[in-house]
């Protein structure tokens, strides 16, 4: 994956970087997807490893990793897509669960991004469900051998 200019991955706490995730998560999956705010909020970032990608220095998109090694609110703010910031996100969550010593890590895709997540490597497994009124399916990626 080629480096993106002016982009930095930043790995905390939810008190360290949940003002700007949620921020970015609200706007993605509230406002434009029309997810359910107490779907979104689910009380579990306390819990979380979260990732901000920080775009010449603006927070453009956030991901967390769940302590059973599922990766998940993966959300890039509209005017910052397609330039690879998802992927670099992905593959901060990916190297965190590596260094934590979980085997694989899962996700629960929304069916129209399982060509992205297959790029990186995850397998779809299981049959499509609704979550939020959005279809998914869910993914695994394997951490042996890396």
């Amino acid at each position: 994956m080629m480096p993106i200019a002016n982009l930095e991955i930043c790995e905390g706490s939810w008190e360290a970087l949940g003002p700007e995730a949620s921020e970015i998560r609200r706007v993605v999956f509230i406002e434009e997807q029309r997810v359910p705010r107490e779907e979104e909020w689910d009380g579990r970032d306390d819990d979380c490893h979260h990732f901000l990608a920080l775009l010449e220095g603006r927070p453009v998109g956030t991901a967390r990793l769940l302590p059973d090694a599922h990766i998940g609110r993966v959300a890039v703010l509209a005017e910052a897509r397609g330039r690879g910031i998802g992927a670099a996100l992905m593959v901060a969550a990916i190297d965190a669960a590596y260094r934590l010593g979980h085997p694989a890590v899962e996700l629960a895709a929304q069916t129209h991004a399982l060509a992205f997540y297959a790029r990186l490597g995850f397998i779809p497994f299981g049959d499509e469900f609704l979550d939020a009124g959005i279809p998914h399916r869910n993914m695994r990626l394997s951490l042996a051998g890396r």
